[in-house]
């Protein structure tokens, strides 16, 4: 069996064999020598390879590096062209303002030169014109100097005339003044007429200007003269400035007050009453030197006597305005309700105070009215309203505070400040130009008028 399955037995390999084996195994050799010299090779090209690639991208990174630093070098460029832009608008903008100032300046020194010209010109006009004006002044002073020096002999002229009169008129009162003392002892109450030095010497007495309005309170004593008269100066009794009162005469001697607004260009002055002066009644008005005054209120309280009538007599004389006045109506009113049945502490009605109050009211305006009238006509006068007046009321007119309870007040004021007016108007046309008094009353003429 071993026989049938063994192994046949090898040829001997011939010396072709061995030489094509022999030259295989070379060839492998070779092979294998040309392989491990290609893979030295690729090795050594990949080595190559990444040296190349690392000298690129080290050469890519320079190149970045580069590109970085030429782009901050140009962005830096660019801002120093943009600051240098700037600074060169700048200059311009500034060396602009410097020529628009400059040019500016030169203009404004040019008008200011021309303007100069333009003075100077008109002073030398204005100094021609004076050198011009002053001859002819000099002219017209010349001339006044010929009419004054003729004015002045016409005034001499006219004084010998004036003294020549005043001699006359000195004899005249002289007469006078014999006869009145004749007429005075024979019982005869005569009209006498002060001279022309009584007058001034009464003028100064009261401190008489031009410029104001003198209004007297004259009348008999008692009648409430001085509270009236601080009344008319917007003053109460007790006010600082106002004139003394009380309840017997208080006023001896002539008082003056002036207006507590110097606006107000009146002066008020306050007559000692009648019965309280050793003085008779028909020369208490020269006494008093009541001629001097623009206008006289005759005051009486509760009588209108013969005082009263010798003081109308002599204003008509004189020619000078006068106001009938009786005062402390409300006084007087009160008692005539009582005389009716009034009585403060009973519960009346206010409609029938009321009615008590407008009956006595009327009553004692009827009666006031009556009893002037009849006084005046037994005088052989000519009927003269007469105003009934209270204080209260009337400081209330004057303060423009419209009082409740009037009666003839504010035709009073009214009427007074009018004849201020009136008559210092009629003074203006006989002098021909306003006085300083007149202009001040047409300032403030509104002040009173109700």
């Amino acid at each position: 069996m071993g026989g049938l399955f063994s192994r046949p037995k090898a040829p001997s390999p011939s010396l072709v064999d061995i030489e094509a084996r022999q030259a295989a195994e070379a060839a492998a050799e070779q092979a294998r020598k040309d392989a491990q010299a290609a893979r030295d090779q690729i090795a050594e090209l990949i080595k190559s390879n990444q040296e190349s690639q690392q000298k690129a991208m080290e050469a890519q990174q320079a190149a970045l590096k580069a590109a970085a630093a030429s782009q901050d070098q140009a962005h830096k460029e660019m801002m120093a062209m943009v600051q240098a832009e700037r600074a060169a608008n700048e200059a311009r903008l500034l060396a602009e303002a410097a020529a628009h100032t400059a040019n500016e300046e030169a203009k404004k020194r040019a008008a200011e030169a021309d303007e100069e010209r333009k003075r100077t010109a008109a002073v030398q006009e204005q100094a021609k014109r004076d050198a011009q004006a002053a001859q002819e002044q000099a002219k017209k002073l010349q001339e006044a100097a010929d009419d004054e020096k003729r004015k002045a002999t016409a005034a001499q002229e006219a004084a010998n005339a004036s003294k020549k009169k005043a001699e006359e008129e000195v004899k005249v009162a002289n007469d006078a003044k014999a006869e009145a003392e004749r007429k005075l002892k024979e019982g005869t109450q005569p009209v006498v007429t002060p001279t022309p030095e009584e007058v001034r010497a009464a003028k100064r007495k009261v401190q008489y200007r031009e410029d104001l309005f003198h209004f007297a309170v004259a009348g008999v004593a008692g009648g409430g003269k001085s509270s009236l008269i601080n009344a008319f100066r917007g003053l109460r009794n007790k006010d600082i400035g106002s004139a003394r009162t009380g309840v017997t005469e208080t006023t001896l001697a002539m008082a003056r007050y002036a207006s507590p607004n110097p606006e107000n260009p009146y002066a008020w002055y306050d007559i000692p009453g009648a019965g309280t002066l050793k003085i008779p009644d028909w020369q208490y008005f020269n006494a008093q030197g009541l001629y001097v005054f623009d206008c006289i209120i005759i005051l009486f309280d509760n009588r209108f006597t013969m005082t009263d009538i010798a003081i109308l007599t002599n204003c008509r004389r004189f020619k000078i305005p006068t106001y009938i006045v009786r005062s402390k109506a409300d006084q007087h009113i009160r008692n005539i309700m009582k005389d009716m049945g009034y009585d403060s502490d009973d519960d009346e009605s206010e409609d029938q105070k009321k009615k008590f109050y407008q009956d006595a009211r009327q009553q004692f305006i009827q009666q006031t009215r009556q009893s002037v009238k009849d006084n005046l006509e037994n005088a052989n006068m000519p009927d003269q309203r007469v105003y009934i007046v209270s204080n209260e009321p009337m400081l209330g007119v004057v303060k423009e505070k419209r009082p409740r309870k009037v009666i003839d007040e504010i035709e009073l004021l009214n009427d007074l400040i009018g004849e201020a007016q009136t008559r210092r108007a009629r003074r203006e046309a006989d002098i021909g130009e306003p006085t300083r008094m007149s202009l001040r009353y047409r300032r403030r003429e509104k002040q009173y008028t109700i």
